[in-house]
C-alpha cells in the first residue's frame, strides 16, 4: 500500500505508517517546496493515497476537478501529538481501501468519506 505525505504531515505519521508496512513517499524528503499541483501529480502518477493537512487540495479536487487517487485531509490539531499520530495511522491502516479514490476528511471525532465520481 502506497501513500504520498504532503509536507504538512507530521513526520511521526510517516514513520509509523512505514513500520506498518506502507510505502510512504514523503514530499519533505524528496521534493521539499514543490507546489500543491505537483504534489497531487506525484500522488496520482504513482497511484497513491495523498495525506495532507492543507485545505487547498479540496479546491484542486472540487473546484478545479483535478484527478486524484484519494486524498485524506487531516484536521486533528486539537489532539495531542501522540494521539494525532495514532488516530491517523489507525484510520489509514483500517480504511485504506475506502480512502483510495475518494476525498476524505478526518477530524478528532469522525471521518467523512466522499465518494468520487
Amino acid at each position: 500500500m502506497k501513500v504520498v505525505a504532503d509536507e504538512s504531515v507530521d513526520y511521526g505519521i510517516i514513520m509509523r505508517l512505514r513500520t506498518e508496512g506502507f510505502t510512504v513517499h514523503a514530499i519533505i524528503d524528496e521534493h521539499a517546496g514543490i507546489s500543491d499541483t505537483d504534489v497531487l501529480d506525484i500522488a496520482t502518477k504513482n497511484e497513491c493515497l495523498l495525506l495532507t493537512e492543507d485545505k487547498d487540495f479540496g479546491e484542486l479536487c472540487y473546484r478545479l476537478k483535478r484527478k486524484h487517487c484519494g486524498i485524506l485531509l487531516i484536521r486533528v490539531n486539537d489532539l495531542p501529538r501522540n494521539e494525532r499520530i495514532s488516530l491517523v495511522c489507525r484510520i489509514v491502516v483500517s480504511k485504506f481501501h475506502k480512502l483510495s479514490n475518494n476525498f476524505s476528511v478526518l477530524t478528532s471525532s469522525n471521518i467523512r468519506i466522499k465518494q468520487s465520481k
